[in-house]
């Protein structure tokens, strides 16, 4: 039979007991569509990189079927129907990891490396406290100095020049001068007075 990893985000309000029950629901089904369920690893509650359904955070979890084609994409039908779950995604492979995935072995490795000193493992910076952006940089030690000025210091700017024109100057002379007014032309009926 083939091989499959599948992964299905579910919503940040779903219980973990919820998690757990859907998980079972999903490989009762693969088990009744001739199939088998060989790994299943929760890999938390995360943050999305964007928001998916409203959502900003979703129950990962993994699971390694080894099933024919239909029982999985009856699975996959009944996930597109469930509210619960956001998205899912499905992999056929060659062979299935024998070890924990990497995304379980990742916080293994975070956790040994940290040490529990919070961010970064540098105890202080990040976007909270400890320096803003700056946490890395050594408060007390001076920057080492540019190689494009000297002596690592800017150069004194040049004194502004100051306009002798006042604010508000009248306008300049070579302005056109208002237009001329326009004459009447004589009618082309006589006047009564100028044949009297």
């Amino acid at each position: 039979m083939p091989l499959y990893e599948h992964v299905f985000l579910a919503r940040q309000d779903v219980s973990n007991a919820q998690i757990e029950a859907l998980t079972k629901e999903y490989t009762a089904l693969i088990e009744e569509g001739g199939g088998k369920v060989t790994k299943s690893e929760y890999w938390g509650l995360k943050s999305l990189a964007y928001k998916i359904k409203k959502s900003r955070k979703a129950h990962f979890s993994l699971l390694n079927i080894d099933a024919p084609h239909d029982a999985v994409a009856e699975m996959e039908r009944r996930m597109g129907l469930s509210t619960e779950i956001l998205r899912f995604l499905t992999l056929k492979v060659d062979e299935h990891e024998t070890e924990p995935s990497v995304m379980m072995r990742k916080g293994d490795r975070d956790d040994r490396r940290d040490g529990g000193r919070g961010f970064g493992g540098r105890g202080g910076g990040g976007f909270r406290g400890g320096g803003g952006f700056r946490g890395d940089r050594d408060s007390g030690r001076p920057r080492p100095p540019r190689g494009d000025r000297e002596g690592g210091e800017r150069p004194p700017r040049p004194p502004r020049e100051e306009k002798d024109a006042p604010a508000s100057a009248p306008a300049p002379a070579s302005a056109p001068a208002a237009a001329p007014a326009v004459e009447a032309k004589p009618s082309a009926a006589p006047s009564k007075e100028s044949e009297a």
